[in-house]
């Protein structure tokens, strides 16, 4: 087995991990991040040394393409910077990964698509209703972890893992996704990963009428800024903070709004996934605060009984990976492992 250093750049944060010859993986995070050629810089001397055989990349967004994964050549970063509108948050630093990893590696570099995921989707599910000619699309986005979750699923439900099963991805970003068989049918971020479910500093879906309004008061630089720094939970606490943790702990009205509006907005996107599909299987957290916030998931699953989900409390609070009661369909946490995504696509990456 080659040795796979394999890069994940999100908005706020570098999740590394390298998966060695021998087997082992070493992990590393850098978190809560401004900048990230500093956390780049840091994980070098992190590595002490290491020299990996190939590098994969996680890359938010993919374009029109199907590949899962791309070989990083010239023409290949050419067509990812032309992309770079249709995730401004993260292409960026997505690129920036390569360009520092090819100051100090000499191998390969792979990009895996977080986009790839979602081309099992049909057209009911990639339609927008506009003009075909327009030539926008769903795309869907988190696919990377949504693969993982795919890949756990049935040593964790044996053949339930195959029904109707809801993956909820909650951090900084999130999503929604309907899984049938394994694949995904269905998500709730659109064209780009600014769509769906409020998030950190995100809106998600608004009415269309707010963005002609707000295209009036700002030009196209103040108005992307806007969209993908300014809205979301950020917006929601009057300011107070994008970050869900901190906005748990405060006593403030406004920070325990953007909290119960966010819950909210996930409720309603698994009914909406469940109407869509007849009913669901299983719900699945995954994501920061899908993972680690016992409260988030206790407020998101108490009204829906009705889609006999059921939380067991001390499981929940305990971290347990299956937490729902006895007369409730599956409900688990299953950390997300794009790393682990990755690191299986440049093994079976023939460049």
């Amino acid at each position: 087995m080659p040795s796979i250093l394999t890069i994940n750049s999100g908005s706020s944060s570098i999740k590394a991990s390298l998966f060695a010859a021998d087997g082992s993986r070493r992990n590393f995070r850098y978190e809560h991040l401004r900048e990230h050629a500093p956390a780049f810089d840091q994980m070098m001397l992190d590595l002490a040394g290491h020299k990996p055989d190939i590098i994969g990349h996680r890359f938010v967004h993919g374009g029109e393409i199907v590949d899962a994964a791309r070989l990083l050549d010239s023409t290949e970063r050419t067509r990812l910077e032309s992309i770079v509108p249709l995730a401004p948050l993260h292409l960026p630093g997505n690129l920036m990964g390569v360009d520092l990893c090819k100051q100090h590696f000499d191998v390969p570099q792979i990009a895996c698509f977080d986009t790839a995921f979602h081309t099992t989707m049909p057209e009911m599910a990639k339609r927008l209703p506009i003009p075909r000619d327009l030539g926008l699309r769903r795309f869907g986005f988190h696919g990377l972890n949504y693969a993982h979750i795919a890949n756990q699923l049935p040593n964790m439900l044996g053949k339930a893992a195959h029904g109707k099963i809801v993956v909820a991805h909650l951090g900084s970003g999130a999503s929604l996704c309907l899984l049938e068989d394994l694949k995904s049918v269905d998500t709730t971020m659109g064209y780009t990963p600014a769509g769906g479910i409020t998030m950190g500093t995100r809106s998600g879906d608004i009415d269309p009428g707010v963005m002609l309004e707000l295209a009036k008061r700002y030009d196209t630089a103040q108005l992307s800024d806007i969209v993908f720094h300014k809205m979301g939970l950020l917006a929601l606490s009057d300011g107070e903070s994008s970050e869900m943790s901190e906005l748990i702990l405060s006593s403030s009205e406004s920070a325990q709004f953007a909290v119960n509006y966010f819950c909210q907005q996930v409720r309603a996107a698994i009914g909406s996934l469940a109407g869509k599909s007849g009913g669901i299987d299983a719900l699945v957290f995954t994501g920061g605060i899908g993972e680690h916030s016992s409260v988030i998931r206790e407020k998101i699953c108490l009204p829906l009984d009705f889609l006999e989900l059921k939380l067991d409390n001390d499981t929940n609070k305990t971290g347990s990976t299956r937490i729902e009661r006895q007369d409730s369909k599956p409900i688990l946490v299953i950390p997300a492992d794009e790393e682990a995504m990755i690191c299986r696509l440049c093994l079976a990456f023939d460049p």
